[in-house]
């Protein structure tokens, strides 16, 4: 595994993290769940990344994975740094998901009831949710460290104006944001062209998610939308209207560029991801012990000559392509 700095932090984070996001819910099996968890470590993987609102059903994530680490890897509490976040709905009433200081800490009391632990290594503002003042969420996030549930803190999604005011609260606080977390990926260059140079030039690290755009950047939609996929389900964030006939057209011209680096279409979106320097982790969401495989087989190859990059560009600087 390769590990990187966090920031200006001293925190070392493994370049692919895991996320609990999909396939460790209460629907999922807890066998495979077990053992991905189990795999992912064992290889170096040592961030778990998990969110109050993950299952389905929403906190059973969480719950799995405090029983998973009740019973296979209690032991390694310490070489292990897990992250929550609350801010998305996630219990009904007008205090069940929103960014206010009541959602933020009773939701911290109920996930590390969950998860068994006794505190969180970091705990984010999952979003800004448009109407509470980002001082009342911040001084929340603040008071979690000085309770002792949380090491350290961290904002997803936020906007860039309210990004740079949250570094300034946190920083006065000496409490600073260890990590950024934004989506990103080929189809999804948003936040590294708006968010992620505010996040450096204040020393916090940048965690991205959906590096493989919900799957669209496996190659798995090349040929129609398979039973049981993500953009299979009416539910599901990847909706059938977002697998359109260009992205999939990019999709196969990008997976030629990989072929020739000797990698898949996927490790290949994984690897472009980590090759800004900026970014500390990406995080991976597998189904299966043979695809978080196939993701660490990614470690193999994270440069791009000149030439690549101009490839790939040429392919990528679409705004038709982007979310």
């Amino acid at each position: 595994m390769i590990y990187r700095y966090s920031g200006h932090s001293g925190v070392q984070l493994p370049v692919l993290s895991l996320g609990l996001w999909h396939n460790f819910g209460s629907v999922d099996d807890f066998s495979v769940a077990t053992q991905m968890v189990v795999k992912a470590f064992d290889a170096g993987i040592c961030h778990f990344d998990l969110a109050n609102n993950y299952g389905p059903v929403p906190g059973s994530a969480e719950t799995n994975f405090g029983r998973i680490l009740k019973n296979q890897m209690a032991s390694h509490r310490d070489e292990m740094f897990i992250a929550s976040k609350a801010g998305h709905d996630m219990w009904p009433g007008v205090y069940g998901g929103n960014s206010s200081r009541k959602n933020l800490i009773a939701s911290c009391n109920q996930s590390l009831k969950r998860t068994g632990l006794e505190y969180f290594d970091i705990f984010y503002s999952h979003r800004y949710d448009g109407e509470t003042p980002v001082e009342e969420t911040m001084q929340a996030l603040i008071d979690l460290v000085h309770q002792g549930k949380a090491l350290y803190v961290g904002i997803s999604k936020y906007p860039p104006k309210l990004q740079q005011k949250c570094y300034d609260i946190l920083k006065e606080a000496h409490v600073p944001c260890l990590l950024s977390q934004y989506r990103c990926s080929m189809f999804d260059p948003k936040a590294k062209n708006n968010n992620f140079q505010i996040a450096a030039d204040n020393g916090s690290g940048i965690i991205c998610f959906s590096p493989l755009a919900q799957g669209l950047l496996t190659g798995k939609y090349n040929n129609g939308i398979p039973e049981g996929s993500r953009a299979a389900r009416s539910t599901g964030f990847l909706q059938q209207s977002q697998v359109t006939p260009k992205r999939v057209e990019a999709v196969k011209q990008l997976a030629v560029i990989a072929e020739v680096r000797g990698q898949s279409i996927a490790q290949m979106a994984l690897a472009w991801v980590l090759a800004d320097e900026r970014v500390t982790s990406c995080i991976i969401g597998t189904s299966s012990v043979k695809q978080l495989e196939n993701n660490l087989d990614t470690l193999g190859n994270l440069t791009f000559s000149e030439e690549e990059i101009k490839q790939i560009n040429t392919i990528i600087n679409n705004p038709t392509l982007w979310f």
